[in-house]
């Protein structure tokens, strides 16, 4: 029995998908030249007022709403005092014992059975501006310059914080899969990490059973983590990591204090940066520049107006409403809201939302990999596809042709997707009566004595050679249903 338990919460910082910063017009477009999207007030010059932007406070309250927390009817803004050199003013502009949003929660489970379903609660999320980064070019271990880029500086952050409710890597991955799924539904954030759109820090220590009692590791948080790989990694590292302080080297654990840890991708390890701050240290003060900002029930109203669609709900719905098995509903809502779309389209038109989901989940993501597209842009419509779910479930294509009927419908349109009748007709498919298929079964089972033979000695496999001549003599033969034919005809003789 493990005599530890991780106790891991997550900080997440999301940008927000505005044309402009927090608190000043310049651009948050990525990618521009360094230090070319800034202006006086994003760089901190004397005199210079910032001006809030109402956009970002509208995208906070939105996500506020869909994660379910409480709306703060007034928040304000505070100045959070630290000093770095890609934090021109000397302090960020952040919201401390106020946050526009309060309380909710996100659930999780996973389809492998790593974990038990929960959900995990949130704390707060808030509104702060970015600072700017720090770009060295020296190589580890050795001396180097460091620029500063100070365009995204004043970009919109939204931080969202849980409670330490997490007790695995694989739950905080889970947990980060599912939130970036939702701020992208409701597209307040594009959520890119190699972008710096989303990023994570990672609150972790161990409660331990001890000869005293229970008793605490000090919390480390980790920083530099840019995928959610590296967060799985990081915090399996760092767990072990403390288990292994705790139970080799003797150290109370009352005289270690909390740490911030870098996390090495290269190296697979946590490497100590400093001592972890307290809000103390901050010495938050309400920001004497910006007027405190209220939300009106009409606010609430506007933002839950343009939700749409949430992917827990559309898992629930997909699987009570259409039959969807857990695992399709699970493929379709990750992908996004147009494959969900996709597929409700096709179900109606097909009248069969299994076979929708398992021609859309195999075969069509199949070709959008290949392609390296998105499920925004499927080059077959909805239509199309249902036109061959009904062709197959008729009877007018033969199964075992389907795959090759739907490449030709996908491929071979030029301007648009190819009918079913056409894609039919270029690969000389034509359906083949119970007559002719009886005829050619007949004849083979008199050209083939050993086979029937073979079968009825109790090697059935034996009819599978059959099928092969067939195929040859008719490629429009379906393989299962020739099976059956021969081994129905034999038995019965």
């Amino acid at each position: 029995m493990a005599d530890h338990t991780p106790v891991i919460g997550l900080e997440v910082h999301v940008q927000l998908a505005t044309k402009s910063k927090l608190f000043c017009g310049c651009s948050t477009a990525y990618g521009g030249a360094p230090n070319t999207q800034t202006c006086p007030v994003c760089i901190g010059m004397p005199g210079a007022l910032p001006v809030m932007n109402a956009e970002a406070v509208r995208l906070a309250i939105r996500t506020g709403l869909a994660l379910g927390c409480t709306i703060a009817p007034m928040t304000k803004w505070d100045r959070k005092q630290y000093y770095y050199p890609d934090l021109p003013k000397g302090y960020q502009i952040s919201q401390y014992d106020l946050p526009i949003a309060a309380g909710g929660g996100v659930g999780i489970s996973d389809p492998a059975g790593r974990f038990e379903p929960k959900t995990v609660r949130l704390i707060r999320a808030h509104l702060e501006e970015d600072a700017g980064k720090s770009n060295h070019d020296g190589e580890p271990g050795r001396r180097g310059d460091s620029m500063i880029d100070l365009n995204r500086a004043g970009t919109p952050l939204l931080e969202i914080v849980s409670e330490p409710d997490l007790r695995s890597a694989a739950e905080a991955k889970a947990y980060l899969a599912e939130l970036r799924l939702l701020l992208t539904y409701i597209g307040v954030s594009d959520c890119n990490m190699q972008e710096g759109s989303l990023r994570v820090d990672a609150n972790v220590n161990l409660h331990l059973d001890t000869p005293d009692g229970r008793a605490a590791t000090p919390i480390v948080e980790i920083k530099n983590m840019n995928s959610f790989r590296a967060v799985e990694r990081a915090i399996d590292y760092e767990v072990e990591r403390q288990h292994r302080v705790w139970r080799d080297t003797g150290v109370r654990l009352g005289e270690a204090p909390k740490q911030t840890r870098g996390w090495d991708d290269a190296a697979g390890k946590t490497t100590p940066q400093r001592e972890k701050e307290e809000s103390s240290d901050y010495r938050y003060f309400p920001d004497p520049d910006l007027a405190p900002v209220t939300t009106s029930e009409a606010d609430l109203r506007q933002a839950r107006s343009v939700l749409g669609p949430l992917p827990a709900d559309l898992r629930e719905d997909l699987q009570q409403t259409h039959g969807v098995s857990r695992y399709d509903a699970d493929v379709l809502v990750n992908q996004g809201l147009p494959l969900v779309e996709y597929f409700l389209a096709t179900a109606a038109a097909c009248g069969d939302p299994k076979a929708a989901a398992n021609w859309i989940t195999q075969d069509v993501l199949r070709e959008l990999k290949q392609r390296e597209t998105t499920s925004d842009a499927i080059p077959l419509p909805a239509e199309r596809l249902a036109e061959l779910i009904q062709g197959i479930a008729a009877g007018g294509v033969p199964k075992a042709r389907g795959k090759d009927v739907f490449e030709v419908m996908i491929d071979g349109g030029g301007a648009g997707a190819l009918s079913l009748e056409q894609a039919m007709e270029r690969l000389g498919i034509a359906a083949v009566d119970d007559s002719q298929l009886a005829e050619l079964a007949q004849a083979l089972l008199a050209a083939n004595p050993k086979v029937v033979a073979d079968v009825r000695g109790g090697k059935r496999q034996a009819v599978g050679s059959l099928i092969g001549q067939a195929k040859q003599q008719n490629p429009n033969v379906d393989p299962g249903a020739f099976r059956q034919l021969c081994l129905d005809l034999i038995d019965g003789a």
